[in-house]
């Protein structure tokens, strides 16, 4: 096979490709500014898509998760708080009120209690639940690709997306800050703090690898606690893999993640309890939307099955 094989491609589909790419890095130099991490997403895309007919069908099919990153990095162009105020100190307190914890006469919430009350296994599997966050359901939607579940693919992927879409805009509507920014830097809310890997440093000093330090300081906007995609992603993944009928196996696993997921959002510090049953809620809402509002307009259904059929006759004729 040709490292490039232009031969079965359109001029339209050559042009397309080209200018999306240019028109996407020029725009993220202007108002971002480009990272080495926007000239791989681009690079890595478009060796998809040229290499081969079969490559380029999967670039095409995971245009959702591109949309994703593209669409979480470029709120940084009108940042959430430049739209509504930001929530400090009523977050934290609606915590202390519903999920407050007396430790030896003293109130507090469950974040501050973890910051003290912590140890190394709980440090570690933290660490090892929260490094599955994003990897796992991306993994999980390209296992039912190559398995050629397209049409399980396609749903579980966009409304993946659908349900990020849903939490960014709750970002906009409430902007809020996490447990930790209460912790170290109290109710004043400061736009130029940045991001912080909170209770996951004891999880990085135990293993000696700075993982979360290179996530967390690519962080688009720590004032977007609300709702926690992080309790979100796992329980899409755990939804679609019981709506595919896949093992029981595949389901013990998920289940496992999703609900460390969840225990390490507020062992970290990182979301509130109350952030974790709105992102809970949000990925329940935004699934039964996408499932049972969008899936049943007909336009909109017919678009992915000529999707579906896209990919699996251009993967069965390849």
């Amino acid at each position: 096979m040709r490292l490039f094989d232009l031969r079965s491609m359109t001029r339209t589909e050559v042009v397309a490709d080209v200018v999306l790419s240019v028109v996407f890095l020029t725009a993220t130099a202007i108002f971002i500014g480009l990272r080495p991490d926007h000239w791989l997403l681009v690079g890595l895309f478009n060796v998809l898509y040229f290499a081969s007919p079969t490559t380029r069908k999967l670039a095409v099919a995971l245009l959702p998760f591109v949309v994703f990153a593209i669409s979480y990095d470029w709120m940084r162009i009108k940042p959430n708080y430049e739209v509504n105020p930001i929530d400090v100190k009523d977050l934290y307190d609606a915590e202390m009120s519903w999920f407050g914890i007396n430790v030896e006469g003293v109130r507090m919430i469950p974040g501050e209690y973890f910051n003290i009350h912590n140890t190394a296994v709980g440090d570690l599997l933290a660490g090892i639940f929260y490094l599955c966050w994003v990897p796992v359901p991306i993994a999980f939607g390209i296992w039912l690709y190559f398995k050629g579940e397209y049409l399980w693919y396609l749903r579980f992927a966009l409304a993946f997306l659908f349900v990020n879409f849903l939490g960014f805009f709750f970002y906009y509507v409430h902007p809020a800050a996490p447990p930790w920014y209460v912790i170290n830097y109290g109710f004043e809310a400061d736009i130029n703090t940045p991001g912080n890997v909170a209770g996951l440093s004891r999880f990085q000093e135990l293993v000696g690898w700075h993982v979360f330090d290179n996530l967390y300081n690519k962080n688009a906007n720590i004032f977007a606690a609300v709702p926690s995609l992080h309790a979100a992603y796992m329980l899409i993944a755990l939804v679609y893999a019981k709506l595919s009928k896949q093992h029981w196996a595949m389901l013990a696993v998920f289940a496992v993640i999703t609900v460390g997921i969840w225990w390490t959002a507020v062992y970290s510090a990182h979301h509130y309890i109350i952030d974790v049953l709105l992102g809970i809620a949000c990925a329940i809402v935004g699934i039964a939307i996408f499932e049972w509002g969008l899936m049943r307009i007909g336009w909109f259904k017919r678009g992915i099955m000529r999707y579906e059929n896209f990919i699996n006759l251009a993967t069965t004729t390849d």
